[in-house]
């Protein structure tokens, strides 16, 4: 699914020295390279203030931590997306409000979002799932109207950009009150282990983000609330660095794969690829089909035998996975994820790919569905 070993040989030689720069510093936490790390990034997204973490996840949780959100409060996401993004709501004994996406972008349906709006409300994590921004031009007038807060979840589109009708544009992750982002391995922006990070333009917030992420203590020692521990360390930081440098180039590989995948798709009626949203460029983290009427486990198995990788994602809703069982959810509420976690399948997206190994996995993908 991901040539992590293809992409390190076309950079060795960077990464190489960008490693063992650091080791023979010693300085693996909060070294140099984690404060020019954050530099380039907030440089590369226009954005006053990057706060490295140690995790996507993490970088969900403090931000919910930093907006002073309390228990029972109610925190408004997709239903279809990895449970990470509900977890951490879960985790600080927030309310989960989950609501359906749109069938053709896999992104949260702001009708359904809008409806979903109580006066216990507090906030909106639009998810910028498979490489692709929400509608945030609609999501921040909901916001603005109703007093939230706005949360991207933008692990899946750094490096996107979303163009506002009034001609200006905004990176992933830099448009909502805050924004996260995990740089697990096989992310777009991806280090050599784990690694996240969170953005916001609001001086205050970033204080007290950074303050939080560093067991509440602005002063070491003195601990003005309680914290956690979540940090990047030096060595991923490094490697951010390199990586950072040609993330325009790998979104580029990234689309001339999806166009291929497009190309061979497109006119398939037992398959819908996925729509391209107006308004954001798309990144494509994941190249995800829907089927029509095919036996997608049959589709996985088969291409398999043929040596050609595929991943589902997701297979099941939240409000159907057993630890966010609830009462107010039941099956059939949620008809569009539903649909799409029994009928998407993803195939290999990545930097690497060219014409030959397209060519093979598409050949393979229709082999099946003309079967």
């Amino acid at each position: 699914m991901v040539d992590l070993l293809g992409q390190y040989q076309k950079i060795k030689t960077e990464i190489d020295k960008a490693v063992l720069d650091v080791i023979a510093s010693s300085a693996y936490i909060n070294g140099p390279e984690v404060k020019s790390f954050q530099k380039e990034l907030e440089d590369y997204l226009h954005c006053k203030h990057v706060i490295p973490c140690a995790n996507g996840t993490d970088a969900l949780q403090i931000a919910m931590m930093a907006l002073k959100l309390e228990p029972g409060d109610e925190v408004i996401t997709a239903d279809f997306t990895y449970a990470a993004t509900a977890e951490v709501i879960g985790l600080l004994r927030l309310t989960p409000v989950l609501v359906d996406v749109l069938p053709d972008t896999f992104t949260i349906d702001l009708d359904a979002l809008e409806k979903a709006i109580t006066p216990r409300t507090k906030a909106i994590v639009p998810v910028h799932l498979f490489g692709q921004c929400a509608q945030m031009e609609r999501v921040m007038e909901i916001a603005r109207k109703h007093n939230l807060y706005v949360i991207e979840d933008t692990a899946q589109a750094i490096g996107a950009d979303y163009h506002f009708s009034d001609g200006t544009s905004r990176k992933a992750g830099t448009i909502g009150t805050i924004g996260c982002t995990s740089f697990f391995p096989s992310k777009n922006l991806g280090c050599y282990g784990d690694g996240g990070a969170i953005f916001t333009n609001d001086d205050e917030l970033a204080a007290r983000i950074r303050m939080i992420a560093n067991h509440g203590q602005s002063v070491q020692y003195y601990h003005d609330e309680i914290g956690v521990n979540s940090r990047l360390d030096s060595l991923q930081a490094a490697v951010l660095r390199i990586k950072l440098r040609h993330l325009d180039e790998y979104a580029s590989a990234r689309n001339r794969a999806a166009d291929y995948y497009d190309n061979a798709f497109s006119d398939h009626p037992a398959v819908t690829i996925p729509a391209r949203e107006k308004s954001s460029t798309h990144v494509f983290h994941q190249y995800t089909l829907v089927l029509n009427g095919k036996d997608r486990n049959a589709m996985k198995e088969f291409l398999a035998s043929k040596g050609v990788p595929a991943m589902i994602y997701y297979p099941v809703p939240l409000h159907l996975q057993k630890a966010y069982t609830d009462p107010r959810y039941r099956e059939g509420d949620f008809p569009i994820t539903e649909r799409l976690c029994a009928n998407v399948i993803s195939l290999p997206m990545h930097t690497e790919m060219n014409d030959e190994q397209l060519a093979y996995i598409t050949s393979c993908v229709l082999e099946f569905l003309n079967s």
